[in-house]
């Protein structure tokens, strides 16, 4: 036989075996499925919050917080600061002359969840110019606050999960009733968990006279960044602020919170993956033994250990890649959802969507991969070690 043939012929014999043997193989693709679902749920998850957060801040935005705060609620500003900053040069305009710069003090409140129990919200003073500087705040509900009164707008997220926190609600924080006057998205970001009100109204409440947790403004061109932040430099009274570009810092915000995710879902997933291997080994060596005598024909017939090993390796991978691809499948119905929990940096509410994109698939099917040449290794090399005589007398 030439050897043209001799190699083709092991890997159709290869795929008419799935035929016989539909259940075993059924259950071991629907076992590394459900660990590759998993798997891929997790990166989701990470990068979902990674997502939120980064598309919190815009890429042209700075922030100036306090040096070694871990987040908002951490950071002092004081009033000299906030002067300062207003002097700066490079900070953009509105056609009115008005500075696209908003002082805000970010402090954070319990509200009840409408499924029951507490959750934490951060409490956002903004200052009105707030829609001009963040382009993605949109109002889909009711009107912008009055900056003369106790008027809050609530993210939709916010909304949507604690109660009172709806369109002409009140919520009682600093021992005063406030009315929720609008609700609005950012699309998605950060700020869709959030609760804003106007920033002088936030200070009086919470008895914190002119100092904000951050300030943040919009660059007049986002060129002149590093020459703002030469300027800042050379000024001592600025040496305890850490000047940012905004998008960049909710981006450092997001690390903690996605390392844990990762790392407790790596955990989970490699122990559930040590079942499904196993799972896949066992169904291989059930091959293997159902398959001695034909093993032992294609042996006689002139094929080389080698390629014996290479055919069941390959199926087992195939088996293999077939679940990773069904898990990746089913995981990708979760980007329909969105979740909360808990942002370490803020230890407020954070809603989220699991977000799926090219590197998780890349990794859900190399996953998904090792679990098939690691659950076939072993059976490949039995079924390439077998004797053509004693495997033909087997039958």
């Amino acid at each position: 036989m030439a050897i043209p043939g001799m190699r083709k012929v092991p890997f159709v014999y290869m795929v008419k075996n799935f035929r016989t043997r539909k259940l075993t193989t059924g259950i071991t693709i629907l076992g590394i499925a459900l660990v590759v679902f998993v798997f891929a749920a997790v990166l989701m998850m990470a990068h979902g919050v990674e997502k939120t957060l980064v598309s919190t801040g815009e890429p042209d935005n700075v922030i100036v917080v306090r040096k070694g705060s871990n987040g908002e609620i951490s950071s002092i500003v004081g009033g000299d600061v906030q002067g300062i900053i207003r002097a700066m040069p490079h900070i953009a305009r509105t056609e009115s002359g008005e500075l696209l710069l908003s002082a805000e003090p970010v402090v954070v409140i319990n509200l009840d969840r409408m499924e029951g129990g507490i959750g934490n919200i951060t409490i956002r003073g903004v200052e009105p110019l707030v829609q001009t500087l963040r382009s993605n705040v949109q109002l889909i509900e009711g009107r912008m606050f009055n900056p003369a009164l106790r008027e809050l707008i609530v993210g939709e997220s916010i909304a949507e999960r604690f109660k009172n926190a709806q369109l002409n609600s009140t919520i009682e924080f600093a021992g005063s009733e406030w009315l929720i006057v609008g609700v609005f998205t950012t699309n998605g970001s950060g700020f869709d968990s959030e609760i804003w009100g106007d920033a002088v109204q936030m200070m009086d409440a919470f008895n914190r006279q002119n100092t904000v947790s951050t300030i943040t403004f919009k660059l007049d061109d986002i060129n002149n960044f590093e020459s703002f932040q030469r300027a800042a430099a050379l000024d001592k009274r600025l040496q305890e602020m850490d000047i940012k570009i905004e998008q960049a810092y909710f981006g450092e915000q997001s690390s903690a919170l996605t390392f844990i995710i990762r790392i407790l879902g790596i955990i989970i997933t490699v122990i559930f993956s040590i079942g499904a291997t196993i799972g896949a080994m066992i169904t291989m060596y059930a091959a293997v033994a159902n398959r001695t005598v034909e093993i032992g024909t294609l042996r006689a017939l002139g094929f080389s250990r080698s390629s014996i090993l290479t055919v069941f390796l390959t199926e087992s991978l195939l088996i293999a890649l077939i679940g990773g691809g069904l898990g990746i499948l089913l995981a990708s119905f979760l980007q329909n959802y969105s979740v909360s929990t808990l942002n370490f940096d803020s230890f407020s509410e954070l809603a989220f969507s699991f977000a799926l994109n090219p590197a998780i698939i890349i990794a859900s099917l190399i996953f998904a991969s090792l679990m098939g040449v690691f659950g076939g290794f072993l059976p490949s090399i039995r079924a390439a070690r077998l004797k053509i005589v004693d495997s033909l007398r087997a039958g």
